[in-house]
């Protein structure tokens, strides 16, 4: 390592993907900043990554192997070596999968701490899949949204912030852009500056609807029903696009013939919570404002209709024609533009036939359960990386009661002892992005990034993929590939046979620090679509839905929890609870760093004056929030930023650190979702009471 400047990416689970400079003296990092050279970083990270050195060097830092000693969850442990760990983690992996449960008793558990293909999914994978490990459905985050574009459109494309500055009407749909997306933010200033007009359609008056012109406050899981009524409107008033309809969709004949049998804005207005005028007016000024720019968030897809919804709403530009213009469209991803070699770094045909998959939404069933819910044998070992489910997984009172099991070995690579480690036999010190090599795609803008190491690793932590590749070497797996170096791993995501990866290596790389994906500059993908459904259109009606049990024509699916599919449930817990980012955390990364917990405060619920007298709660008050799962106690702010029916906690916290030993996630469920097996977390019904002083 050297002083000066050295780039890198931004490895946080963000459509922004940074390219960052890191500073470094005297072979310390001293300040990250935000790469002003890059289109769409344009030289600021955001409030969290601004604290990244904080973060890097903190005094709880883990710097080298710990082994447990005292019970399950207090967080007693041991140094040790790195030999006493992969000699003992190889020699129990091995006794499990050689045993009369087999290697399907042993269970990787991993998601998107670090975004990164090395570093997130590569040597982990070719050890998981050499050893016939069960499958992990890493699907707690965008599995429904996801699947439902797919089944719509193939591919996940869309404009991104280059495009998005022509739009003359920007709606902002469960989204709350400021936290979670803020490169996009500048775009959108820039287009308003150009006369656009910024609507936020969303339960809660978030950073970012304060800043738009309207805010419309629909009901939670209600988007579907909105974007139906607005599309009765476009077909009543004669403004659906019936050429580009005609010659890119298949379907559309239905769709309109369902919408203006079902949806008029009369009929959709007490589902959504808006009234009837609204809805006419979003729809007349969504239908007639050209280009017109939905962004659309995972949020909004957390619920038991949620990637029907997503399809809905990807719809909306295709009956109004809003694709054709450079800056109209919608997106939720663009991160099927990227084409990088997956198979060559993850080896998917070393999974035995019949290996099973669990769910991750599903852990609490996986871990408690003696077929792991899903047939088999029991979860008997559980490799944590690049995750703190003891957090982040619905249903943590499940989830706590199966890290507790004395008989089941749990290793946790982890930078600090979160509340997943705290249930760990082992935790190992894992490197952080200044620390190591990685490449990046995304799925906000087009451009590969690289991360290059800017200083030593702290202590002894190391890389994932040099942990994977030591404990595979321990376990006795001698393939050639498990001796692939990390610069080699790099080079192996590269090497792409499609051709909007043409010119994208390893070399230019090293060079330029990031580099745009060979895609035209006047990105419309589907303004002439040629997308990769079965059909080869715009799939309006998608027969594949069917044969799930799903109506293969866009439709509205409420909220599992909702008084219209569960009015018993909905009467004893009648608030829906949302739990969106806390604006200065990145889900559970960042809790700990002492700035950013001080600007965050104790956890709080927000509730309306409505909701708040009712219950007789007061601004500061201390409150319970509950169902038949769990509860957790949190601070009162009453205020109109929530629609009435509505209760708002902001997540992702550790329970370690919260007053009561238990989060969010104490209340929500393990139920999925429609489309992709996904999470449903902001599907939870609750009540509030006061609770003791």
């Amino acid at each position: 390592m050297r002083d000066g400047v050295v780039r890198g990416a931004c490895p946080h689970d963000c459509p922004d993907t940074c390219a960052m400079l890191v500073h470094v003296r005297d072979g310390r990092a001293v300040r990250v900043q935000g790469d002003p050279a890059h289109p769409v970083t344009q030289g600021f990270l955001c409030t969290k990554v601004n604290r990244y050195v904080e973060r890097t060097y903190h005094a709880d830092r883990l710097t080298v192997p710990l082994r447990r000693v005292g019970p399950k969850g207090e967080g007693r442990f041991e140094p040790a070596t790195w030999d006493q760990a992969l000699d003992d983690i190889a020699r129990r992996l091995n006794a499990i999968r050689s045993g009369p449960d087999g290697p399907q008793a042993i269970l990787p558990y991993s998601y998107a701490g670090t975004m990164g293909l090395v570093q997130g999914g590569s040597m982990d994978r070719r050890l998981f899949h050499r050893i016939g490990a069960s499958l992990l459905a890493r699907t707690i985050c965008s599995a429904a949204g996801s699947e439902g574009w797919r089944a719509t459109y193939g591919d996940r494309l869309g404009p991104t912030p280059e495009e998005a500055e022509h739009a003359r009407l920007v709606l902002l749909w469960g989204t709350n852009t400021l936290t979670s997306n803020p490169h996009l933010w500048p775009a959108l200033r820039r287009a308003r500056k150009r006369g656009a007009r910024l609507i936020a359609i969303d339960p809660i008056r978030t950073r970012t609807a304060a800043q738009c012109d309207q805010w419309l406050a629909i009901r939670p899981g209600t988007d579907a029903a909105l974007a139906l009524a607005m599309m009765h409107v476009a077909f009543r008033d004669g403004l659906a696009d019936l050429d580009y309809l005609a010659a890119h969709t298949v379907g559309w004949e239905a769709l309109r013939d369902r919408v203006l049998d079902d949806w008029s804005p009369a009929r959709a207005a007490p589902t959504v919570g808006l009234a009837e005028g609204e809805i006419e007016a979003l729809a007349a000024a969504y239908a007639t404002t050209r280009p017109s720019f939905i962004r659309l968030n995972y949020g909004l897809q957390r619920h038991a209709g949620g990637g029907m919804a997503v399809r809905v709403l990807s719809l909306l530009p295709a009956v109004t024609g809003a694709w054709r213009d450079a800056g109209g469209g919608a997106t939720l991803s663009v991160s099927g533009a990227f084409k990088p070699n997956g198979a060559a770094l993850e080896r998917p045909e070393w999974v035995p036939p019949g290996t099973r998959t669990i769910n991750m939404v599903q852990l609490g069933d996986a871990l408690t359960l003696s077929d792991a819910g899903v047939g088999g044998p029991p979860v008997k070992a559980l490799v944590v990386y690049n995750s703190n489910p003891g957090a982040v997984a619905p249903d943590l009172r499940k989830v706590r009661e199966g890290l507790r099991r004395e008989d089941l070995f749990t290793v946790v690579l982890e930078h600090f002892r979160t509340d997943t480690a705290d249930y760990a036999d082992w935790v190992l010190p894992a490197t952080t992005q200044l620390e190591h090599w990685d490449v990046h795609t995304t799925y906000g803008h087009l451009y590969v990034t690289l991360n290059r190491p800017s200083i030593a690793p702290v202590g002894e932590s190391l890389p994932n993929a040099e942990i994977f590749r030591r404990l595979a070497a321990r376990m006795g797996l001698d393939d050639p590939a498990f001796r692939d170096d990390d610069v080699t791993l790099i080079r192996q995501a590269l090497d792409s046979a499609h051709p909007w990866m043409r010119g994208i290596t390893l070399e230019r790389l090293l060079e330029e620090g990031w580099a745009r994906l060979d895609v035209p500059r006047d990105w419309r993908p589907y303004a002439d679509p040629h997308p990769s459904t079965p059909t080869g259109k715009i799939q309006i009606v998608a027969p594949e839905l069917a044969r799930l049990g799903l109506d293969p024509l866009p439709t509205f699916i409420p909220p599992a929890e909702s008084v219209e599919a569960a009015p018993e449930r909905a009467a004893a817990f009648p608030l829906m609870l949302l739990s969106p980012p806390e604006h200065p955390f990145m889900n559970s990364t960042f809790v700990n760093v002492p700035a950013l917990s001080r600007a965050a405060g104790e956890a709080k619920l927000l509730l309306h004056p409505n909701e708040a007298a009712v219950r007789g709660i007061a601004e500061g008050d201390r409150v319970r929030t509950f169902n038949d799962r769990g509860d957790f106690i949190a601070r009162a702010v009453v205020t109109e930023d929530v629609r009435p029916g509505v209760a708002v906690s902001y997540g992702v916290r550790w329970a370690s650190r919260s007053e009561d030993g238990s989060t969010v996630n104490d209340t929500t469920s393990q139920r999925l979702s429609d489309l992709g097996g996904g999470a449903s977390f902001y599907d939870n019904a609750v009540e509030v009471e006061a609770a003791a002083v």
